[in-house]
């Protein structure tokens, strides 16, 4: 099952549900993809089964309210500041060049030749996907922001003045909400795009938390049920309505060297991600960046994510954000 946001004409948000290719419909009585969550946690049962409980009224062309900017994050919370951005890197396998150049580092002088990444990388193929019911070695992990930087399907990434690169990043994100009881639940899987700078990143690893406070945008659909272990989606660039460039991605365990289990475990381990009632959108992690094939995003490029599992492709136009002069005042 697929689940999604919109605005109707009245500006009130509704729930759309659909299975696979089927028709969308609108979800009785459900206020907010938010409070069905919520609503199911309490209850204790599947949110799949909520959904069907509640029934289903009015069909909906989610592509047209794509096209009119009336569909949503599909996953919101009436206090941004409770809805937290966050993700992990060097989960995915890559290309083979890149494990055999570090395969050839490794031979040729040991520990002292792998740069901080590779030696990261190389712990989460070893311990990266332990059995079950153990702990795996914890991967790279990094902060976004709160709901104030996620970005609606359809609106623009805004990448602040300051910022020397634009680039996107595909990627699965996990949603979550914690219950009242403090137990993380998963509703599902969505596509998502990490915004980052990749040249600030380039410059010095340790500026990564810099490059990282960025938007981000998921969605549009969320995907019921457990992830697909193989997944094989297509990122592009269009600018003026044209692919500028366009490459496969790939995801799921099948190309990930840590297990979601093992990515879940060290985000929610944190007392402080596991507060009652707080979402989090939290992402896995990619291979796959056309700023590693030389390409430089201009503002009103559109950044364009899909894979079939997941509906809806997500799409994003760039915009580069006005200069703020910031100064701090003594009180």
């Amino acid at each position: 099952m697929l689940i999604s946001q919109i605005l109707d004409d009245g500006d009130t948000i509704r729930v759309v549900a659909r299975n696979g290719s089927g028709k969308a419909r609108i979800v009785n009585g459900a206020r907010s993809v938010y409070s069905l969550a919520t609503e199911a946690a309490r209850t204790g049962g599947s949110l799949a089964a909520l959904i069907e409980r509640k029934g289903y009224g009015e069909t909906v062309d989610l592509e047209a309210a794509y096209r009119k900017g009336r569909l949503l994050s599909p996953i919101n919370h009436p206090d941004p500041a409770h809805l937290h951005l966050t993700g992990t890197g060097l989960t995915h396998l890559g290309s083979a060049a890149t494990r055999d150049s570090m395969h050839k580092k490794l031979d040729a002088g040991g520990e002292e030749q792998l740069t901080d990444s590779m030696k990261m990388f190389r712990m989460g193929l070893e311990d990266g996907k332990p059995a079950r019911g153990h702990v795996g070695v914890q991967p790279e992990w990094f902060y976004k922001g709160n709901g104030t930087m996620a970005v609606a399907p359809g609106a623009p990434l805004v990448s602040p003045a300051f910022a020397a690169d634009a680039g996107e990043e595909p990627e699965i994100a996990g949603i979550y909400v914690i219950g009242d009881d403090r137990q993380p639940f998963r509703i599902g899987f969505t596509l998502s795009n990490e915004f980052s700078d990749h040249v600030t990143e380039r410059a010095n690893y340790l500026w990564l938390a810099h490059s990282k406070l960025r938007n981000a945008s998921f969605g549009p659909e969320i995907l019921l049920g457990d992830l697909p272990a193989d997944i094989h989606g297509t990122s592009r660039i269009l600018r003026a309505g044209a692919p500028l460039w366009e490459k496969p991605f790939l995801s799921g365990e099948t190309n990930m060297s840590h297990s979601i289990a093992n990515l879940e475990h060290h985000h929610f381990k944190y007392a402080l991600f596991r507060q009652p009632g707080d979402v989090h959108v939290h992402m896995f992690g990619t291979a796959t960046l056309s700023f590693a094939d030389g390409i430089k995003a201009e503002a009103g490029d559109v950044f364009e994510i899909e894979a079939p599992d997941f509906g809806l492709p997500l799409r994003n136009p760039l915009e580069i954000g006005k200069p703020a002069k910031v100064q701090v005042k003594a009180l």
